[in-house]
């Protein structure tokens, strides 16, 4: 019986790292690149996994609401996470590009 409890411990850490992941990664992403890929909104999702994230952490993996907070993750990184990924520059909230970069491009001097 130990071996059993010590596996659903193992599977419980996992799911949490998982959901943890793609709360991070969605918290990570513009709130533009979400309606640019149209997938919800960036607060949906963010819900959405949150609550995944803290269901997890609370219930017991024998629960049911740990595998509904375990298909929502994999709703987002199945089909969420791709469609942001192929967006241009990732649908990161980086900013590329050089200290003269205006709202519309590089700033040339006036040439």
């Amino acid at each position: 019986m130990q071996g059993f409890a010590g596996f659903m411990w193992l599977l419980s850490m996992a799911l949490i790292v998982f959901s943890g992941f793609a709360l991070i990664d969605a918290a990570t992403r513009r709130e533009d690149a979400y309606r640019a890929a149209d997938k919800k909104t960036k607060p949906f999702w963010l819900i959405i996994l949150g609550l995944a994230f803290v269901v997890n952490l609370i219930f017991n993996i024998l629960s049911f609401l740990p595998v509904i907070g375990l298909i929502a993750t994999i709703v987002y990184m199945v089909d969420v996470r791709p469609a942001l990924r192929g967006l241009p520059g990732g649908g990161r909230n980086t900013r590329r590009g050089s200290s003269s970069d205006g709202p519309y491009g590089p700033y040339n001097g006036g040439r």
